[in-house]
């Protein structure tokens, strides 16, 4: 992971790339997170710009929040997933190698 996004952060990033409507109590429940650490990692990654947090009002009574992926969270999270599509593959031609040599 990127020193600037733990797992967590990434994991928050995916999960609102699919779902940006979705509210906090959804995204704690999906991702097995409290309430609390979710809240907390949701203000470390707006702090570092990767999301955006607008507020949208669902009905007079309800507020709700849309997150938006800024693209300097897309372009980190892109950066990220290619990393470790890069160690996969990695691995996979090392062990590739390993069972070639071994037959």
């Amino acid at each position: 992971m990127s020193k600037n996004l733990n797992p967590d952060e990434h994991k928050i990033l995916r999960k609102i790339g699919t779902k940006p409507q979705t509210t906090q109590r959804e995204l704690a429940k999906e991702l097995s997170f409290s309430l609390g650490k979710l809240n907390y990692c949701m203000k470390e990654l707006k702090k570092k710009g990767l999301i955006k947090i607008q507020n949208f009002k669902n009905n007079k009574k309800k507020l709700n929040y849309l997150y938006v992926i800024t693209p300097k969270g897309i372009a980190e999270k892109t950066r990220i997933t290619l990393r470790f599509m890069k160690q996969k593959m990695k691995e996979y031609d090392e062990l590739k190698k390993e069972i070639n040599e071994k037959q």
